[in-house]
């Protein structure tokens, strides 16, 4: 994990005369070519060059012993801004025998020849920030590995660092709410906030469809971070696109907002009466000839009778100019009228029919049928017939059945043909056409043939069931 120290510049400049730094780092590489970037001055016509200046001299080093470590590797420059630089490097191939106790890095202003330390005292890490630079500087940078015996040799940035201001490019942020066409009423205020972003402050101008704005309805207000376009009273004048230009150095950010002030609509040109027949009134109008400086939703279109004069709502966000009202009540006079409608409501007034629409009474004559009556007279039938039964002795039982006749058959109930009516023991009912036969506590003299018969003057029916009651075991 690469380590980083953070320096404050020397404040000495080319020609201040402070104390060397101990064990200065030497000009040349080693014998086995550790160091990275070569120390030695360029040629008097590089030098000269207005892009590339050239490196300072370093002090002449002393012979490459093994005891000093070789120079760092890959020393490049991380960052730079506009007060600050930091820079990397890697370890030497060779650390020497006796050690490493870290780094040393040095700086040399542009047309100065001495190097002035930036850290007093070797530090070990492989990156380091010299900060406090002002705006303008321009340095070399160099690193040297130290041991107890001394300093390596030095890597030397080839080319000057400049401190010069970092310029952000303008980007401008546009409200979502302004990424759509922004809507106000007649008489509102508009009050656009736009913030942006650039350093230094890029320098903002807005347009009005292309053109400058009129100062005497548009104020423009610019600060640091955003910039505020405001229009106290707003008129239908005022809709149209509005451009923000960010311009910095060249670079330039746009950004276009669309505003549309809107009022209400004026009412349909003309309306009139077409045709009334029945409880229906046709109406026919013409749409307004100011929409309020958008598109309309609709119409509304309302009655009234003359007896009580109460407007009534018909129909609401109509599209069509032609409409017809049913449900007219027979016998009243009815006025109608029709109000146009966009975003901002109704018009503020209504075209209204001069005439009256007249509801008129029809002769009507009604005409009767003759009702023919339908024949329900049926012979009886038996839907649900009687059904085999085993009892217990002592336990009531009961058979069912279910028949259908017109008119009401009569019932008669048997036992093994003979007829059992009016015997205490039984129980017949008869309703909704099921017939039911309740024999109280039967014994096994009960058990036979069991007949139940419907009769009208249509005709009779009869249906027979068996009925078993069961002795009781002895033991």
């Amino acid at each position: 994990m690469t380590e980083e120290a953070t320096s404050e510049a020397p404040t000495c400049g080319p020609e201040d005369t402070g104390s060397e730094p101990a064990q200065a780092p030497p000009a040349e590489p080693s014998r086995d070519g550790a160091a990275s970037e070569s120390t030695e001055p360029e040629p008097a016509s590089q030098a000269t060059a207005p892009t590339a200046p050239a490196a300072p001299a370093a002090t002449k080093a002393a012979p490459p012993s093994e005891d000093v470590p070789s120079a760092p590797l890959l020393l490049a420059v991380e960052d730079v801004s506009d007060s600050s630089v930091t820079v990397s490097w890697e370890p030497p191939e060779s650390l020497g025998r006796l050690g490493l106790q870290g780094y040393v890095l040095e700086l040399c202003r542009e047309g100065a020849s001495e190097w002035v330390p930036v850290n007093a005292r070797p530090v070990m890490v492989t990156q380091q920030t010299v900060r406090n630079l002002a705006l303008g500087d321009k340095f070399f940078l160099r690193v040297a590995a130290v041991s107890s015996a001394g300093a390596g040799p030095p890597a030397v940035l080839k080319q000057p660092v400049h401190i010069q201001q970092i310029i952000e490019p303008p980007k401008i942020r546009v409200p979502r709410h302004l990424r759509q066409t922004y809507i106000r009423q007649v008489g509102e205020t508009v009050n656009l906030q736009i913030p942006f972003q650039g350093s230094p402050k890029p320098q903002a101008s807005w347009t009005h469809d292309g053109h400058a704005l009129d100062a005497q309805r548009v104020n423009v207000r610019t600060g640091d971070q955003d910039s505020i376009l405001f229009i106290r009273s707003a008129q239908r004048s005022d809709s149209g696109c509005y451009e923000l230009t960010m311009r910095l150095e060249g670079l330039e950010a746009k950004a276009a907002i669309d505003i549309l002030v809107i009022e209400k609509p004026g009412p349909p040109s003309s309306i009139r009466l077409l045709d009334v027949w029945g409880c229906n009134a046709a109406l026919e109008w013409m749409p307004p000839q100011d929409t309020g400086n958008t598109e309309l939703l609709g119409y509304t279109v309302q009655k009234a009778d003359r007896k009580t004069g109460q407007w009534f709502t018909v129909l609401e966000r109509y599209h069509p100019t032609t409409c017809t009202i049913s449900d007219l009540i027979v016998g009243n006079a009815y006025s109608f009228r029709v109000f146009s409608e966009n975003q901002c409501g109704l018009s503020a007034t209504a075209a209204t029919t001069k005439e009256l629409a007249r509801i008129q009474k029809a002769d009507i004559v009604a005409k009767t049928k003759g009702f023919v009556e339908r024949d329900f007279s049926e012979a009886p039938s038996f839907t649900q017939p009687l059904a085999d039964h085993t009892s217990t002795p002592g336990y009531s039982t009961q058979l069912f059945c279910s028949v259908r006749a017109s008119p009401k058959p009569k019932i008669i109930w048997m036992k093994n043909n003979m007829d059992i009516q009016g015997d205490p023991k039984y129980r017949a009912l008869s309703e909704q056409g099921v017939c039911t036969l309740e024999i109280r506590k039967p014994s096994p003299f009960d058990s036979g043939v069991y007949t139940c018969k419907a009769i009208n003057v249509l005709g009779e029916a009869s249906v027979d069931c068996r009925l078993e009651v069961k002795a009781s075991a002895t033991h």
